[in-house]
């Protein structure tokens, strides 16, 4: 049976974006986090590793904080939702 990834983009989620962090603001510090979120059969994420660095550690937590709340579509194995892991790209940008 073929596996449908999970998700974390669809509206009706509505996970929050990270809290900027105030002194990463004040520093001028941006950067693009990767995390790797084991997400459950749920659609809760079990775990959430730091893939790839923004290069900033205030940034990088920030990041893994908010998507510790987030809410995710499970993987599927036809029609049985199934442990999975995902992407999920987070960009931190002064001018947004």
């Amino acid at each position: 049976m073929p596996v449908v990834g999970a998700r974390f983009d669809a509206d009706y989620l509505r996970n929050p974006s990270p809290v900027y962090p105030s002194a990463s603001r004040r520093l001028g510090e941006e950067g693009r986090v990767i995390l790797r979120v084991t997400v459950s059969a749920e659609g809760l994420p079990e775990r959430v590793e730091i893939k790839q660095t923004s290069g900033f550690r205030r940034l990088d937590e920030a990041a893994r904080a908010a998507v510790e709340r987030w809410r995710f579509v499970a993987a599927r194995r036809g029609a049985t939702a199934i442990e999975s892991s995902v992407l999920v790209p987070l960009q931190f940008n002064l001018q947004n």
